[in-house]
C-alpha cells in the first residue's frame, strides 16, 4: 500500500516525515526532537514514533542504549520521504520550505512549483558521521576528491559546521595537512568517514574548534546596488525587486560564506556581460 492512500492527518504526516528525516540524516532521533518541532508531550512523542513503527514501518529503526535514541535499521527504507539530502535541507529551512514537498496532500489554494538546485552525490554514510562530528568535536579522517587533485587524497579534518551554499552542501572544518579552516564539499568525499583519536604527539592534533576560525566568526555587510549602467528607471525596476532600501540591499553574512553569496547573485566584479543581465554589483567590494 502506498503511503499516499493512507488517510492521514496532516501533523501526523509531518512528525512521520520528521521522524524518518532526522533518523537517516542525523543517526539518532528521541522524541524531544517530536517534542521541540511540534510542542507535544514526551508520551504523544513516543507513541507517534512507535505508531510508525507498528503500522506504516516496521523494522525501519532500532533503539540504541549508548545513543539514548532510535538509529536507522540496516534494512532502512524510507515511506513518507525519498531519502534523499534536499529533504534535510528542506527541514532545516523552515517549516514553510518542507510544505512544498508534500505533493501527495492537496492542501494548497494555488498552484505553486518550487526550482531546486540539482541533487548532488550526498550519502547518509557520509553526511551522519560528519554530523557527529560537528556535534561531539571529533577528527575525522576521508578521501577527498577536488579538481585540483582528482585523485582520492587523505585528509584529516575536524569539522565544526555543516552548510548549504544554494548549490551543495559543505563542511566548515579544520584541514590538518593545510593548517587551516577550509570549506569541503561533501559530495567529494569518497568513502564513508573514520573517527581517529587526537594524540599527544603532534600539534596538528589539537582541537580546533568553530571559535578559532576567524573567518566563520567574522560577520561582513555587502552592499548590493543595480548596475548603475542601466538608466534610472531601469535602476528602480531592480531596486523594487530585491526590496532595497534607498537603492541598496545589505546582507549580513559570514566572511567564510561571502564569496558564495558574490557567485550566486553574480557579484564578481567582472562587468562584460550586458548590464540587463548583470542587474545588480557589489558596491563594496573591498
Amino acid at each position: 500500500k502506498n503511503a499516499a492512500d493512507w488517510p492521514l492527518r496532516w501533523d501526523l504526516l509531518l512528525r512521520y516525515r520528521l521522524i524518518e528525516v532526522i533518523s537517516l540524516w542525523e543517526g539518532r532521533l528521541t522524541t524531544n526532537h517530536l517534542q521541540r518541532a511540534f510542542g507535544i508531550g514526551r508520551q504523544q512523542a513516543s507513541k507517534d514514533i512507535n505508531q510508525y513503527l507498528g503500522e506504516y514501518a516496521p523494522g525501519n529503526l532500532e533503539y540504541d542504549r549508548s545513543l539514548k535514541g532510535y538509529k536507522p535499521a540496516s534494512t532502512f527504507k524510507p515511506v513518507f520521504t525519498r531519502g534523499v539530502a534536499d529533504e534535510y535541507l528542506q527541514m532545516m529551512h523552515s517549516r514553510e520550505d518542507l510544505s512544498c514537498a508534500f505533493e501527495t496532500l492537496d492542501v494548497r489554494e494555488l498552484n505553486t512549483e518550487v526550482l531546486l538546485p540539482p541533487s548532488r552525490d550526498l550519502r547518509p554514510s557520509v553526511l551522519c558521521p560528519i554530523l557527529q562530528a560537528c556535534r561531539d568535536k571529533l577528527r575525522v579522517e576521508i578521501q577527498y576528491t577536488s579538481l585540483s587533485n582528482p585523485e582520492p587524497e587523505s585528509r584529516i579534518i575536524q569539522p565544526h559546521t555543516v552548510a548549504h551554499n544554494g548549490m551543495r552542501w559543505h563542511a566548515r572544518a579544520w584541514c590538518e595537512k593545510s593548517s587551516d579552516y577550509r570549506d569541503f564539499v561533501l559530495s567529494r568525499i569518497q568513502d564513508e568517514p573514520e573517527f581517529t583519536e587526537f594524540t599527544e604527539f603532534t600539534e596538528q592534533s589539537e582541537h580546533h574548534t568553530e571559535q578559532d576560525d576567524h573567518a566563520w566568526q567574522e560577520r561582513l555587510i555587502l552592499h548590493v546596488t543595480p548596475d548603475p549602467r542601466l538608466s534610472v528607471a531601469q535602476q528602480d525596476v531592480v531596486a523594487r525587486d530585491y526590496d532595497m532600501t534607498d537603492g541598496a540591499l545589505t546582507i549580513e553574512c559570514r566572511a567564510a560564506m561571502a564569496n558564495y553569496i558574490v557567485q550566486l547573485l553574480r557579484l564578481d566584479g567582472s562587468r562584460h556581460r550586458d548590464p540587463e543581465a548583470q542587474q545588480v554589483v557589489l558596491a563594496n567590494e573591498d
